[in-house]
């Protein structure tokens, strides 16, 4: 509706006027409001309920494979996900020890109601930023741009942005067997009209589906039967402000336990003996679902060479006594439900306090997404997070601060901040939904990076903070410290490459304990740390007067030095990739009156009106013939083109 409509609906008033509107207050809300009030632009931040900011309602955890790498990633841009989750983390691991440090990934188990309180209270302390508990229904369009949302009890609140983050609440419905609940996840509201709004205005809606484990009560479980999973001690922050700072995340004294376990004959049999009561495969489950994260019963579905599926038993915080499932969501009955969880070691006796349920919701078809998250229908609007088909908190709230970031930008006729796939996770993340869309719940992994030595979670700081810092939301006294640690790294590879040692009692014994020759003559201390086996910590027997720095500078100097030569051939691909992203292509362009482009090319183009070349060759349908002949017609054309910019 326009706003003379809004106006003229029966009670309709105006409450209020702001820069920008966020529309839901889930992990891409938070984000996207903490960025936006920061950047100096009045904000509002609606919620459907106060108590549950930034919910957890799945996995009580943030980081893991990738999305530990997101975390950093917001963490350098100036977001505040990653402190938040440093303050509530009741166990920490890195994953991927076994591989190379390309795809090291933090990952802290969460105190879920701390961190929801903990989030708020930030929010609620931020300059420019006022939080309401309401319901938008209805976003006010005027002459295809944004200018107000109304909501459910007709209040107008006027903006020139405004950012939709309804993660799986718009027209949610909540699925367990036959009991179907028209609610959002843990019986919160839904949020109803605003997918229809979003219809009349163009924009196309999807469907998903996601699911949720039971939770059961500590004192009715036999932790003796399960394996034991323990944090790890000395694992950096998420926050690099923290990590700079000395401050210490969870220590292991004070870190809680996880446990595994696996399922058995008995719970594949009840699983199978009650599969025509599954909403999954009986048809009511219309939504399509995550392919990485199934429930169990579409598990031994879809794997049925595995008799056993593994699960983990994590606790949910510190003051309550609800452990999470993870990896047994399922949407059967509850009576099936009982029967499952009872056929698990150590649950035999358990006593679900949550039951387990699937959810289906609308979402934007991520297709009609800039590169920015600026609708391409509707000048102002942006969407961010599970709205826009990706899962996951870390997913959300990394759209979450590119969404803030940029709708702040639009206000300030500034141009947006575009992260490439070279940059950073959050940059290929949001090219694969733009770009490739989804038909499935996207979830970032480290295979999709194809830069992924480069971008890894030590050096999210070094990629993102200059930008951050240049955007605002990076403040002169953290910047500072950035730019001392990044002075100690150059100074001490420096020092390494002209610092030489001969073989000297102390080398002979290293190298021969490591089963390594010694060097018979001179060899700087940057060569030994490059040889395969010895650390920046080992060399310390030889080199007694070096300084004594924080564990992220020594780890990023042998980090530098060790794969110096990989890093260099990875930045040669990066320069190459560069050259197509920074070759713009005109907006208005019409594909059909460049000759030889086949139909299809044209047509996925015409489509999708991607900003540079290196986005056109990414589109499934166009083929590395049809970019020959795009870069030929732009070359021949490029007088014409000379002020485009992406």
């Amino acid at each position: 509706m326009n706003f003379e409509q809004a106006k003229s609906i029966e009670y309709a008033y105006e409450a209020g006027s702001f820069d920008v509107a966020i529309v839901g207050a889930g992990h891409a809300g938070c984000e996207a409001a903490h960025a936006a009030s920061k950047l100096g632009l009045k904000t509002i931040l609606f919620t459907l309920h106060l108590d549950a900011l930034a919910n957890l309602p799945c996995n009580p955890s943030i980081g893991g494979t990738a999305k530990g790498q997101l975390v950093r990633e917001i963490d350098a841009l100036g977001g505040i996900m990653g402190k938040v989750a440093d303050q509530c983390a009741i166990q920490m691991r890195m994953l991927n020890r076994s591989k190379g440090p390309a795809v090291f990934s933090p990952r802290a188990q969460i105190d879920r109601s701390k961190y929801s309180v903990m989030m708020k209270k930030v929010l609620e302390n931020q300059d420019n930023l006022f939080i309401k508990q309401g319901h938008i229904t209805d976003l006010i369009v005027d002459d295809g741009k944004i200018v107000g949302v109304m909501t459910e009890s007709k209040a107008i609140y006027r903006c020139k942005a405004c950012v939709v983050c309804t993660g799986t609440y718009m027209e949610s419905r909540t699925i367990m067997g036959e009991v179907i609940s028209l609610s959002g996840p843990d019986g919160l509201p839904r949020s109803q009209g605003l997918s229809k709004s979003l219809k009349e205005l163009g924009l196309p809606i999807l469907r998903f589906k996601t699911g949720t484990p039971v939770r059961v009560n500590l004192a009715s479980i036999d932790l003796s039967q399960m394996s034991i999973q323990s944090g790890e001690d000395d694992i950096p922050p998420f926050s690099f402000e923290n990590e700079m700072k000395g401050l210490q995340v969870a220590s292991i004294d004070e870190q809680v336990p996880c446990y595994s376990i696996w399922t058995t004959d008995e719970t594949r049999q009840v699983i199978h003996d009650n599969m025509d009561r599954s909403p999954l495969y009986s048809g009511v489950i219309e939504g399509t679902g995550p392919r990485y994260c199934p429930s169990i019963e579409d598990k031994f579905v879809r794997f049925k060479d595995k008799s056993r599926h593994q699960i983990f038993v994590e606790h949910m915080g510190n003051d309550t006594n609800e452990m999470y499932l993870q990896g047994f969501s399922t949407s059967l009955p509850e009576q099936i439900q009982e029967q499952m969880v009872h056929s698990l070691p150590g649950l035999q006796k358990a006593t679900i306090q949550r039951n387990a349920y699937a959810i289906e919701y609308d979402l934007v078809d991520p297709l009609s997404v800039k590169p920015s998250l600026e609708s391409k229908i509707v000048d102002g609007l942006f969407t961010a997070g599970q709205v826009n088909g990706s899962s996951g908190y870390e997913e959300a709230a990394a759209q979450g601060i590119v969404a803030g970031i940029n709708a702040s930008l639009k206000v300030l006729n500034k141009e947006p901040m575009i992260l490439t796939r070279s940059q950073a996770y959050i940059g290929v993340l949001v090219d694969d939904l733009v770009t490739k869309g989804t038909n499935e719940p996207y979830r970032m992994m480290t295979s999709r990076a194809e830069y992924r030595l480069f971008l890894r979670q030590d050096n999210c700081d070094r990629r993102l903070t200059p930008i951050g810092h240049e955007i605002g939301l990076i403040d002169n006294e953290r910047f500072c410290l950035f730019e001392q640690k990044q002075a100690q790294i150059i100074e001490e590879k420096q020092r390494l490459k002209s610092t030489f040692t001969g073989p000297v009692p102390e080398l002979v014994k290293l190298m021969e304990d490591i089963g390594m020759k010694p060097p018979q003559s001179g060899i700087s201390l940057e060569e030994l740390i490059r040889r395969p086996g010895i650390t920046y910590d080992m060399v310390s027997l030889i080199d007694k007067n070096r300084k004594d720095f924080t564990t992220d500078i020594k780890k990023a100097v042998e980090t530098d030095i060790k794969y110096e030569g990989y890093l260099k051939l990875e930045e040669a691909k990066i320069a190459s990739f560069k050259k197509l992203e920074e070759k713009a292509i005109p907006q208005e362009l019409d594909y059909e009156v460049i000759s030889g482009l086949r139909l299809e090319a044209k047509q996925k183009l015409n489509a999708l009106r991607p900003v540079s070349v290196g986005q056109a060759s990414r589109i499934s349908g166009v083929s590395p013939a049809d970019i020959a002949v795009l870069l030929v017609f732009l070359e021949a054309n490029k007088r014409e083109f000379k002020h485009e910019r992406l």
